[in-house]
């Protein structure tokens, strides 16, 4: 189960422009992901209790420059760079949504890239809450991103990674689109 942290300097809103980095990385990825948001603060939370710290679901693209985070070996600086964590358009309540099978899609300038259910999933959200709570105190505001369907470009044979002008949208069936172009 492999954790990573992203400074929140890597945070930015629908619309907003995902940072090329071009003096950096040459290879710009995408992963379009389900995010948790957290409502209450908790540690160690139990399958009977995780949900109750979730305030609700939104939508992340966990952007990666690929030889940066081989280059580093842990992954922060390869998915921390500024720019490198479109989130939103809205964060819907825990209450009004389901997040145990539902569609995440990925497009690049309009191409599918991504599609799955979270019902694939490796863990679902109680898991994640589970482990991730173990020993440390998840607080609130804070976004656990779930994990990225199979599609991303450096996958591909051979790999696509993202350039300038790229538009990259993330869908996630009952919370809406993310869409962020690369500049």
């Amino acid at each position: 189960f492999v954790l990573f942290t992203k400074a929140p300097t890597s945070i930015v809103g629908p619309f907003e422009p995902i940072e090329r980095h071009a003096d950096l990385t040459q290879q710009l990825d995408y992963e379009g992901e389900l995010a948790i948001i957290i409502g209450t603060t908790g540690r160690d939370l139990t399958p009977e209790n995780a949900l109750d710290h979730v305030f609700g679901y939104s939508i992340v693209n966990d952007v990666t420059a690929r030889d940066l985070q081989k280059e580093h070996v842990q992954f922060f600086r390869g998915k921390s760079l500024d720019g490198f964590c479109p989130f939103g358009p809205v964060i819907v309540s825990a209450d009004s949504f389901d997040p145990s099978d539902v569609l995440v899609e990925t497009r690049v300038n309009g191409q599918l890239r991504q599609s799955g259910s979270t019902a694939l999933m490796l863990r679902d959200v109680v898991r994640i809450l589970v482990e991730v709570s173990r020993g440390m105190t998840l607080e609130a505001g804070d976004i656990i991103a779930t994990g990225t369907p199979a599609g991303v470009g450096h996958g591909m044979k051979p790999p696509v990674y993202l350039q300038t002008g790229d538009v990259v949208e993330v869908s996630i069936e009952g919370i809406g689109r993310l869409q962020n172009e690369v500049q």
